[in-house]
């Protein structure tokens, strides 16, 4: 039986037969190394990705090869020849030809039909012996299979990936005869098993994978391999075109009419790029990964050779080729997916080629339309030329297809890509192209599918210059997953469903929205909100003004809406803000931000923005408990401006029939003078959001505290009183604790909850005038909502009572709870791994608006963090009068309003500052010391 070779590489591990195993192996380890370096030494001096990919495959070669030889020869020692032919098949991207440093190596042991007798087990373990136990203990991941010529066919028909895999074997060793075989009998069966099966599957993978990142090309910390416009998009165009065409190269596409020149070279030179770069990230991680995080973004730029002195504008140039080649390959695939899906539904007997294609749509019925033709629901071009006799259609050609619901067809797409350059200074002033593209924005619920078209085809920028710097701009903050352009088109779509979505929370929206004068400017709004990011991340929402300045002259705003335009730019951030730090139950919040506002409309546009922000930021950061939030600072907000100074007077009739209705309800057990005096004790703020059960609960915990001094046990009157009611709506469980107010009463609180394994979202801190405290908790498993754990409940009554009845320090408790839960997902990172674009802070300052202290803090978050921040504030003589809990994806963002304990003198700037320093501590991650 021959034994041939597929590889002349000349650096090759020297054993034989008789070479002992262990020498065998040092060989093999001494090659790979010597190989590995060469290639690595070839990579840094700047090789194109695809030739190390090519040299990592073939340096994989030389090791499998004699192994395969050595072992078949070593069986001819021993046994004499083979029960059956064999040879060794490369699958997959080791097919290709292509490794990078840290991928997986598939290969195939292919045998023809044959019974399975105890010779043919036996020489089947002899080349695992030989060949895979070698690999393994080279630590190389090995993917391996066994397989008949039969059994191929069987897998192959079986699943979609295995079919995948074998479009490209690709022969190393063994007998030559019985690969020709299976690759001349595979090449029938996948060109004439249905390939428009195989194809419809294709497009559903690519589909389904591209919405599983994101959707677009343009996230911040794309996936290279998986994500839209990565490796994947690459090779499923080619394994597609190779079942349906039956090529093997990319360049065949060009010479069948499916691409055109430019845009083979295009995808060539983009796929060669981020070979490239997924070689670099191999080399630098320890672990097989393929998500460019922006960790390693600038580690990545500095060792691709990126010549920018600043680390932020050498990321954006890296970042910036990363997505242009990214796109070239998902706008390029896309064109040969349109294609070849229209070659598998085209008549039997047409060519499956784009130029009979394009004649049979002839066929179908016209209607012409400002020199384009519209066929079914596609637009297309009556001669080439149109552009250029009238360059605004550049931008009336996408009202046409907002209005008609229809899409430019290939060839149309291509020539507005081709004639963007006709978009000059003259068509951006040109009155006629802005009135299209103004009335692009007006088109309510309409208007994301149309500018995301015009931005791929490159017209959105350039007739909007301003918008020009945003594309591709990774945005360096913590909460951005997309470019500043993908994110500004995401709210503009965010607004799009809005319009038109039937769910509750978008009519109430839209009906927020409906109150404005031009409910459609917001469109224009949320398109230039972010436009002074041009000029950099800090302070663009005060540059965005200037920068919007000239497109608002070029689509002539009147000066009244232009000052709305302006204001919401300015102020987009301020909302989501306020709420996140402020009591929303104080009155005088309300008519702080009232001030601020300063017009109902505006409040309005703002409330409407926030929200299409937030979520065209990131699907994850909105929930229902920030909506509440949201929408309680709007109302109060928008009620303090239509009733103005009569805000306080209908807080006193409503907080007065309250009353009375309390008192004409009969609560058992409850005189009507202990429910006046609960409400003469009470803040005012107590009673705007409290609702009626609420105030009946606390009504009766209070008797219930108070009936316990008669009782003879004097630490009785310590214990407090608990409620625990799950909000199902809202997916939190509300614990509500009735207690005498006395000193690090809020920190012990928050340790016993952190003792029993429960997160705590917000707080509500009120005391009455005798001194009764009434805290309210919004509380949750991690991870799983509402509180269903009986034991933790009991945890907390019981670590409560240790705490204020025995003032016992619960931090140990809280570190053992803490070793615990170690492997809970939302404390797996350390401290080291808060990004650098979103450090731990403090802030303690007097809000001379609102007469407060604030206390704001952002830190990585941990069992048992909000108990030591409290506990602080309170070791330095401070009261917590409200508390804002936040986590997101494990960082900590809370507010505390905080007041001097027992005086009513002014606190001095220095004690806040000691109190600032003290707290940063608390959050600051301890640094090993240095060996001595």
């Amino acid at each position: 039986m021959s034994v041939p070779t597929a590889t002349s590489n000349r650096h090759q591990p020297v054993f034989t037969a008789d070479t002992p195993a262990p020498a065998r192996l040092a060989a093999c380890k001494a090659y790979l190394d010597e190989e590995g370096a060469r290639i690595r030494l070839q990579h840094q001096d700047g090789a194109p990705g695809l030739r190390i990919a090519a040299a990592l495959s073939d340096r994989m070669d030389g090791l499998l090869v004699p192994l395969f030889t050595t072992a078949v020869a070593a069986w001819r020692q021993q046994h004499g020849e083979p029960p059956v032919p064999v040879c060794l098949v490369a699958l997959g991207g080791y097919g290709r030809g292509e490794l990078n440093p840290l991928s997986d190596v598939d290969v195939m042991f292919l045998y023809p039909e044959a019974p399975k007798t105890p010779e043919l087990a036996k020489f089947q373990e002899h080349l695992s012996n030989g060949i895979l136990y070698p690999l393994w203990d080279l630590k190389l991941k090995i993917g391996h299979s066994t397989r008949t010529l039969s059994e191929v066919f069987v897998e192959a028909a079986r699943e979609i990936k295995s079919k995948t895999a074998l479009l490209e074997a690709r022969f190393l060793a063994g007998t030559t005869t019985l690969y020709d075989n299976f690759t001349d009998a595979y090449r029938k069966h996948y060109l004439q098993s249905d390939p428009k099966a195989y194809i419809v599957a294709r497009l559903g993978d690519q589909s389904s994978r591209r919405a599983q990142h994101g959707g677009t090309v343009f996230l911040q910390e794309p996936d290279i391999k998986n994500g839209v416009g990565g490796l994947r998009d690459y090779q499923n165009t080619l394994w597609m075109a190779r079942v349906r065409l039956g090529i093997t190269r990319l360049d065949e596409l060009a010479q069948q009419n499916y691409l055109q020149v430019s845009e083979l070279r295009a995808m060539q030179e983009a796929y060669d790029f981020l070979m490239r770069v997924r070689n670099e990230l191999h080399y630098m991680s320890k672990h097989p990964t393929d998500v460019l995080n922006l960790e390693i973004q600038p580690r990545l730029a500095a060792s691709l050779g990126y010549p920018q002195i600043g680390l932020l504008e050498r990321v954006e140039a890296f970042m910036h080729d990363y997505y242009r080649h990214a796109q070239a390959i998902y706008r390029i695939s896309q064109t040969v997916e349109q294609r070849l899906a229209l070659t598998v539904a085209a008549a039997p007997g047409l060519v499956g080629s784009l130029k009979n294609l394009m004649l049979a749509r002839r066929n179908e019925r016209t209607k012409r339309i400002d020199g384009f033709v519209i066929r079914g629901r596609e637009l297309a071009y009556e001669h080439r030329d149109i552009f250029q006799q009238d360059p605004v259609r550049l931008i009336r050609v996408f009202r046409h297809c907002q209005q008609l619901g229809c899409t430019p067809d290939l060839d149309l797409a291509a020539l507005i890509r081709a004639s963007v350059p006709l978009i000059t200074q003259q068509v951006i002033a040109s009155a006629d192209a802005n009135l299209s593209f103004q009335t692009i924005l007006e088109e309510a619920g309409q208007v994301y599918p149309t500018l995301s078209l015009m931005h791929e085809l490159g017209v959105l920028g350039r007739f909007v210059p301003e918008f020009a710097p945003l594309t591709c701009l990774v945005q360096h903050e913590y909460y951005h997953r997309y470019t500043a352009d993908i994110h500004t088109l995401s709210t503009i779509r965010e607004l799009d469903r809005i319009f038109t979505a039937a769910d509750p929370r978008a009519e109430k929206y839209r009906e927020v929205l409906h109150a404005t004068a031009s409910p459609t400017l917001l469109y224009l709004i949320l398109l230039l909100h972010d436009i002074g990011k041009s000029e950099g991340i800090q302070g663009h929402a005060e540059a965005g003004v200037t920068v919007a300045g000239p497109v608002l002259d070029r689509l002539g705003v009147a000066p009244d809406t232009r000052a709305t335009v302006n204001f919401i730019i300015k102020n987009h951030l301020i909302m989501a803000r306020f709420w996140q730090k402020h009591d929303l139950d104080d009155p005088s919040s309300s008519a702080a931000f009232a001030e601020l506002v300063g017009d109902a409309d505006l409040l309005r546009f703002l409330y409407v923005h926030t929200y299409c922000d937030a979520n065209g930021t990131s699907a994850s950061l909105w929930n229902s408990y920030k909506d509440s939030l949201h929408r309680r600072l709007f109302d109060t907000t928008l009620e303090r401006l239509v009733l103005g100074d009569k805000v306080e007077s209908r807080l006193s009739e409503r907080k007065e029939m309250i009353r009375r209705n309390l008192i004409a309800q009969t609560i058992p057990g409850i005189s009507p003078d202990e429910i006046t005096a609960h409400f003469n004790l009470l803040p005012e703020r107590y009673f705007i959001q409290t609702d009626e059960p609420e105030i009946t609960l606390h009504i009766q915990m209070v008797n219930r505290l108070l009936q316990s001094i008669s009782n003879a046990d004097s630490l009785n009157p310590l214990r407090p009183v608990i409620e625990w009611k799950d909000d199902l709506n809202r997916s939190y469980t509300t614990v509500h604790v009735v207690t005498w107010d006395r000193a690090g009463l809020f920190y012990k609180l928050a340790g016993a909850f952190s003792v029993a394994g429960l997160s705590i979202l917000s707080a509500r801190i009120t005391t009455r005038a005798d001194h009764i405290a009434i805290d309210t908790f919004h509380i949750v498993e991690p991870g799983r909502g509402l509180v269903q754990n009986q034991k933790s409940m009991e945890t907390f009554a019981r670590t409560v009572d240790d705490a204020l009845v025995s003032d016992k320090d619960l931090l140990p408790d809280i570190n053992a709870q803490a070793a615990r839960l170690a492997n809970a997902n939302r404390y797996k990172a350390v401290p080291s791994e808060l990004p650098a674009t979103f450090p731990p802070t403090v802030e303690v300052y007097h809000e001379l608006s609102l007469k407060r202290i604030i206390v704001e803090i952002q830190a990585h978050d941990r069992i048992g963090l909000l108990y030591q921040l409290v506990k602080t504030i309170s070791d330095h003589g401070f009261d917590i009068t409200f508390a804002r809990i936040n986590t997101e994806r494990s960082i900590a963002l809370d507010t505390f309003y905080i007041e001097p304990r027992g005086s009513d003198t002014p606190v001095e700037e220095s004690h806040l500052h000691v109190l600032r320093d003290t707290l940063r501590a608390v959050i600051t991650p301890a640094k090993a010391e240095a060996p001595a």
